[in-house]
């Protein structure tokens, strides 16, 4: 790491090595030792994450930026408590190793974490999972894998029943994220949402066709390829990482999320996250078969999943757009993911057709 690159050593600011190391000690986690090889590993996640060594012992810290998009250390502690009830079940996450809720050691929550040995496919693909449209193919199915795993989990025995409110959770959807897109009209220059075509027509069907139950479970809350580590032996996870949209309510949001993002050609275009070479990576059809034979939920209003999340991810980026109207966001930004969510809207309508 280049201590010069401001982009990798401003860290240092926000993790006193010091403080830390004395919060360790109290917790016997390599008391004693300094802490070495510290660096921010290079990455697009706006939170900041540390690997360090202690002793023989490597460690992974996981704290929020100077100025958090959310509340920060809820943040944290909503993430930490979700890998703890984790533990021992068949979701490939990072292995929690200690939680510090208080603000007092770091000036924010953050906790430590196994480090994972895996890489974003977004970033790169190595030479076995490049060279085989195979092995991409088997990368799709195990991201399915992951979420079909983590809807398994009893979210009540594993302690997280107050994690998020599921009554009403799917009727709430659509005026939650109208709602937010009407808080937009603050930001000055902001075209409006007349720019964003069949908003109101995608909004309506969402809203009169809505599924009447469903099973409560964990959400991941943004899953899609860059959000999971893969295994550089094979196509099987390493990891779900990048858990702050984590709550409990219909896990079959996860596997819609997957729908609206994933690329529809064969050249990986029209996905909002991709891979190079796409070519050998299931359909869509494929992911929902692959999560049909793993679980007992009723997936005949797949479709209405897909354009939920459409519809809700397209509201999210939409605001990075109404932010850069108003000089809060960077201007190209803005552009670029004010092109995601029209493309959103367009799969959208598509899909109610």
């Amino acid at each position: 790491m280049s201590v010069a690159d401001p982009s990798l050593s401003a860290w240092r600011s926000l993790v006193d090595l010091d403080r830390l190391a004395a919060w360790m000690d109290a917790r016997g986690l390599e008391a004693g030792k300094p802490i070495e090889e510290a660096e921010r590993p290079p990455g697009g996640t706006q939170n900041i994450l540390i690997r360090f060594r202690r002793g023989e012992r490597w460690f992974m810290l996981r704290r929020p930026p100077m100025s958090p998009r959310m509340n920060g250390s809820e943040t944290m502690r909503r993430e930490a408590r979700v890998l703890g009830a984790l533990a021992g079940s068949d979701v490939p996450h990072p292995g929690l190793i200690a939680g510090c809720p208080d603000e007092d050691v770091l000036g924010a929550a953050f906790y430590l974490m196994e480090p994972i040995d895996g890489f974003n496919a977004t970033v790169g693909l190595p030479p076995l999972h490049a060279g085989s449209p195979q092995v991409r193919h088997a990368m799709g199915l195990s991201l399915v894998d992951g979420i079909a795993a983590l809807g398994r989990v009893d979210h009540v025995a594993a302690g997280l029943s107050d994690l998020g409110r599921a009554d009403g959770f799917l009727e709430r959807q659509v005026g939650r994220w109208k709602k937010q897109l009407d808080s937009y009209n603050e930001y000055e220059g902001w075209a409006g949402p007349g720019e964003i075509t069949g908003i109101d027509e995608v909004g309506a069907w969402l809203a009169a066709r809505t599924p009447t139950a469903f099973k409560p479970g964990i959400i991941h809350g943004d899953y899609h390829l860059a959000n999971v580590l893969f295994r550089f032996d094979g196509p099987q996870l390493a990891a779900i990482v990048d858990w702050e949209l984590t709550t409990i309510g219909d896990p079959l949001l996860d596997l819609g999320w997957l729908m609206a993002t994933w690329p529809e050609t064969a050249e990986g275009e029209a996905g909002n996250v991709s891979v190079k070479p796409w070519d050998g990576f299931p359909t869509i059809d494929e992911l929902i078969d692959r999560y049909a034979g793993q679980t007992e939920r009723d997936l005949s209003h797949m479709r209405w999943y897909g354009v939920l999340a459409c519809y809700k991810l397209g509201i999210i980026l939409e605001g990075t757009n109404a932010r850069a109207a108003a000089g809060k966001a960077e201007k190209a930004t803005g552009y670029a993911l004010h092109k995601q969510t029209l493309g959103l809207f367009r799969r959208a309508l598509k899909w109610i057709d």
